[in-house]
């Protein structure tokens, strides 16, 4: 009985771990801050838990498809070759029914609870991220992380439109926040694991235009994003708290990315690459948290 119930929890676990929690946890980040800016206040429990509950199946749906798309490259990375579709523990032909299930329960769950145009966002957001991103830009172009971050951006706009039934500009704006904040999150991490996307033949910047190139690359999006950042106070009607965090932390996401372009040693750029890359979730949690804090305190201009 106790073996079974062990093998079970790991079955469990590893069905888990097709939905990359971790990376939910993180888009999760701006959905409910996003949500608070477009009501001026808290919205309902509620609306705020199905909202999550929904994208949170809509994200761990579209992760298990791209898993199960890319399980060959996943054995040939060391970062990844834990993976439950490398390691066998679960079977191709279950990650697949498995995922497409998340998504089609997401999709319902969205429109019943939240409204139409949100289940329609987290959708497209799926298709998006496994037709374009996963199966089409990942093993062909550099720009692979670039025009895939739309999918990673999309919960701002199903926040949004979950309060208003709409798409607004502030919600256009904190999209772009995230859509280019997502190319220098990720060349960080890529620059650190940069001889496994070499071995599995993934063009990501730093294998095919080196690490200089990508430093170079993370500098002119953090100021993008830094830029689009200061433009959500005016356009969002947001207040001091977060224009004063939109400067500093801006501040200190650009002047990291300076650091990076600075440091000659491969080993140092490295684990200055991974802290970046760290300070880059931290940065984008203040960032959502201030546009949140902002209207909770009533300190909205």
């Amino acid at each position: 009985m106790a073996v079974t119930v062990l093998a079970t929890r790991s079955r469990a676990q590893a069905f888990v771990a097709l939905t990359k929690p971790r990376i939910i946890e993180l888009l999760l980040v701006s959905t409910v801050p996003t949500m608070v800016l477009a009501e001026r206040g808290l919205p309902s429990v509620w609306l705020m838990v199905a909202t999550v509950i929904g994208g949170t199946l809509s994200a761990g749906g579209a992760n298990a498809i791209n898993m199960y798309v890319d399980r060959d490259i996943d054995a040939e990375m060391e970062r990844t070759k834990n993976r439950p579709l490398v390691t066998g523990e679960i079977q191709p032909t279950e990650a697949l029914v498995f995922a497409v299930g998340l998504e089609i329960v997401a999709f319902f769950f969205l429109w019943a609870f939240v409204n139409l145009l949100s289940a329609l966002l987290a959708v497209a957001a799926c298709a998006f991220y496994v037709f374009i991103y996963t199966l089409w830009l990942k093993r062909t172009s550099t720009q692979n992380i670039v025009i895939g971050g739309a999918a990673g951006a999309a919960p701002v706009l199903i926040g949004w439109s979950a309060v208003t039934n709409s798409v607004e500009w502030p919600a256009i704006l904190l999209f772009l926040v995230v859509f280019f904040w997502t190319p220098p999150h990720f060349w960080a991490l890529a620059i650190r694991y940069e001889d496994d996307y070499a071995a599995a033949s993934v063009p990501m910047m730093p294998v095919v235009a080196g690490r200089k190139k990508t430093a170079q690359q993370i500098f002119i999006y953090s100021l993008i994003v830094w830029a689009v950042s200061l433009a959500v106070w005016p356009v969002g009607d947001t207040g001091w708290i977060y224009l004063g965090t939109a400067i500093v932390v801006g501040a200190m996401f650009s002047g990291g990315a300076v650091q990076l372009m600075r440091e000659q040693d491969s080993a140092a750029l490295e684990k200055r690459a991974i802290r970046y890359f760290a300070f880059s979730i931290t940065h984008l949690t203040l960032l959502f948290g201030a546009v949140a804090i902002d209207q909770l305190v009533g300190w909205g201009i």
